[in-house]
């Protein structure tokens, strides 16, 4: 009898060749063929999570130097992607506030101010995630949460289990918690022009075709609306219809969160250190283009701006500090020492790496192109099929590639399109870009939903299933607002 282990290890590569195969008859590239039955066999592994994560991540590769899609050197860029770093230097921020308990300490104070219940605590991450995303990147959103509600998971486990012999009510709280950080870093990064890198980039490029300056104030108008209805329905989906936990307020639990406040003493000098590295670190992060108009002024005197730094560099400052600022008055040690790297999350950053050449594999041979064109072969379309078709493929596709390449590369189809049907070009360009920030279903789609996954208490058949309801959720919410005030604001 095979083992349902081996019986993944071997199916895999067997969709693999069986996918290549059926597509060599089509007039797709040998090289298309050999992406699409890649990304197959990487999604068999993954959803079945017979073999580790990280190493699913690793076969591009191997499999497309093999057969010249990519080089070996184009393939390993992605792993060295500057994202990777972002990561690598917000897991060093929180394993400092892991290890000297400044995240014990602030969840035991967001939970005395957002209250005990198992909804509440939900609603109040979601809201403070949402809005935190608004202005800083999802992923540095997501970083600076997770290590917050892992201890507000680890505390509330102790008292609600004492009450409750249901442990599955704890398992979905849990599960609905991390979720909803993962979700609520994409969906509040919609509101505002400067909330996700898909935003600025499709603003960059109708300037760039139309001469035309897109207002902050015009996307909120647009943004904020879309992202607020489906922060709500995000929310009663995760705690009422896929993970309810009916988990009441504990009694006493105000005394207890007193006790273990009043357990931690006072403030020590390693935990100011650590909060004002983290705080530096996140202002750093908010006000990123003052910072940058400033350093181009002092260091260049040029008039127009040019980033000198990004989310990325400020990451790695954060992290650098860390293992540089001494934890004591004494100096005997740093916030952290080399040992405590041991605890980082390394697989995710493989696991992010494998996605991004997978989404650089789809690109370089035209496929995703290939869809877009296909779509502007039909001139007889409404706008509001032209709304639900291409907001579809967006939503879809993000959940595979980059969402700025995806932005960078159909925004411009989108413009074809309006052009030829004399409609506006934003009615189509702002789905897009909406849809390009939906990415909810997989640990790959986007870095707030891969932080989120290395808690451990989500799993990947757990964030597809509440992924795609998500989905189709926002792909109605996206067409809807696009057909009312997107056409309000645009016309017809």
């Amino acid at each position: 009898m095979i083992s349902r282990k081996t019986l993944f290890v071997w199916l895999g590569p067997a969709i693999f060749l069986a996918v290549c195969l059926l597509l060599k008859f089509t007039s797709l590239s040998t090289h298309a063929t050999v992406v699409l039955g890649l990304a197959a066999w990487m999604l068999t592994w993954w959803v079945s999570e017979t073999v580790p994560l990280a190493i699913t991540a690793l076969l591009p590769i191997v499999i497309f130097p093999l057969f010249s899609v990519l080089s070996v050197k184009q393939a390993t860029l992605s792993y060295g992607n500057s994202v990777i770093f972002l990561f690598m230097g917000g897991f060093i921020l929180a394993l400092a506030l892991e290890k000297h308990k400044l995240h014990e300490r602030i969840a035991l104070n967001l939970i005395r101010l957002t209250g005990s219940s198992g909804n509440g605590i939900i609603l109040g991450f979601t809201l403070a995630t949402a809005f935190l995303s608004m202005w800083i990147s999802n992923t540095a959103t997501a970083i600076m949460m997770l290590p917050i509600a892992m201890s507000v998971v680890n505390l509330m486990k102790q008292e609600f289990l004492i009450h409750t012999t249901d442990e599955s009510r704890f398992a979905n709280f849990s599960t609905a918690l991390m979720l909803s950080i993962a979700y609520a870093s994409s969906i509040g990064g919609m509101a505002t022009l400067i909330g996700s890198p898909p935003n600025v980039v499709m603003a960059g490029l109708y300037r760039s075709q139309y001469q035309t300056d897109f207002s902050f104030l015009e996307w909120f108008a647009f943004g904020f609306p879309l992202s607020v209805l489906v922060l709500i329905l995000c929310y009663f989906l995760l705690t009422r219809l896929l993970y309810p936990n009916r988990l009441s307020k504990v009694s006493g639990s105000e005394t207890l969160i007193r006790n273990k406040l009043a357990s931690l003493g006072s403030w020590s000098l390693a935990e100011k250190r650590v909060l004002i590295i983290f705080s530096f670190t996140a202002l750093m992060w908010i006000f990123r283009p003052l910072v940058n108009d400033a350093l181009v002024s002092l260091f260049i005197g040029e008039s127009k701006p040019q980033d000198l730094i990004d989310d990325t560099s400020i990451a790695m400052l954060g992290g650098i500090l860390m293992f540089i600022v001494p934890a004591d008055r004494a100096a005997k040690q740093f916030i952290l020492e080399w040992d405590d790297s041991k605890r980082m999350a390394w697989g995710i950053l493989l696991l992010f790496g494998g996605g991004l050449c997978l989404a650089e594999g789809l690109e370089k041979t035209g496929l995703i192109k290939m869809v877009g064109e296909g779509i502007s072969s039909y001139g007889t379309l409404s706008l509001f099929m032209l709304v639900l078709i291409v907001s579809f493929l967006a939503i879809f596709l993000t959940e595979f590639m980059s969402n700025v390449a995806l932005t960078t590369v159909f925004v411009p189809i989108g413009f074809g399109i309006a052009n030829a049907m004399g409609i506006h070009p934003l009615l189509l360009a702002m789905p897009i870009t909406f849809g390009a920030s939906c990415a909810f279903s997989m640990p790959i789609s986007t870095p707030p939903n891969a932080v989120l996954y290395s808690s451990g208490y989500i799993k990947m058949w757990q964030m597809i299933k509440a992924g795609v309801f998500l989905n189709i959720i926002a792909w109605v919410i996206i067409v809807a607002v696009t057909m009312t005030i997107g056409k309000g604001m645009f016309g017809g």
